[in-house]
């Protein structure tokens, strides 16, 4: 019988922790990560082979057929919109099980909701104070069009040399940029925005996983108003559930290979 494989498609806290749960199993493990600063966050597990680039949807179909995964589980960012509609296509085209973890919304009382970076740099070209943005290095192009974005936006991003030179390109100021890998609890989220005498602070919704929560109370603390970019509603299976659909699939299969 050919060794059970599954691919995991990661990026989140829940896809490096999902990769070492797989990996308990008698099972070939596939974790995908778009960067060389994710893949050093995969844990050390074995049975598992990390996968550092980024796929079109015709490649992960050529990879799904090659590999003949019993199950996809899709772990990545609530944001990674367009990766998530190539994965599921690619299953689809493939004929393989698709199991895509969502995080449950969040919700802030007294927050500014945003559906798009290009909005909340509207919302703040009619604003004053500093502006401290949490949303990542992919965005950092659109809020260059905020007047007087170098002096007024502090950046907080991963500890990653492309992260840095990108911002670093675009002209935001060496001393607002703060590179730190998170998520961070609520008294050091305070610490940083009162540090920077912060008015606004831009998120995502990216949940409890995320460090949301201790996001919104360490600004509430610092007296800084909460800028929440919303997230698109979609259809999924929050973590633990998605823990035992693996668990019992994995049992079943690892259990008629016995009887063979």
């Amino acid at each position: 019988m050919k060794q059970t494989t599954v691919w995991i498609i990661a990026g989140t806290t829940e896809g490096r922790e999902l990769a070492c749960y797989v990996s308990r199993f008698d099972v070939q493990v596939y974790v995908s990560v778009a960067t060389e600063y994710g893949a050093a966050l995969i844990p050390n597990c074995p049975n598992v082979t990390v996968l550092q680039q980024r796929m079109t949807a015709a490649e992960m179909i050529r990879f799904l057929r090659k590999c003949e995964p019993v199950l996809v589980v899709d772990a990545t960012h609530p944001y990674a919109a367009a990766v998530t509609e190539n994965v599921k296509t690619a299953c689809k085209e493939s004929g393989v099980s698709y199991l895509r973890v969502v995080r449950p919304e969040s919700h802030c009382g007294g927050c500014i909701s945003v559906w798009s970076m290009e909005e909340a740099v509207e919302l703040l070209s009619h604003t004053d104070g500093t502006v401290f943005l949490t949303t990542g290095s992919k965005d950092l192009p659109i809020f260059t069009r905020l007047d007087g974005y170098a002096d007024r936006i502090v950046l907080r991003i991963l500890p990653s040399r492309t992260s840095l030179d990108r911002a670093l390109a675009l002209g935001y100021r060496p001393a607002h940029i703060v590179c730190m890998q998170g998520p961070f609890g609520e008294a050091l989220n305070e610490a940083m925005f009162r540090h920077f005498h912060t008015a606004y602070v831009v998120t995502k919704d990216s949940g409890r996983p995320g460090g949301f929560e201790d996001k919104a109370s360490g600004a509430a603390r610092a007296g800084a108003e909460l800028i929440v970019v919303r997230r698109r509603h979609e259809e999924g299976t929050g973590y633990y559930d998605v823990l035992e659909v693996i668990r019992k699939r994995l049992e079943n299969r690892m259990l008629k290979g016995k009887h063979l």
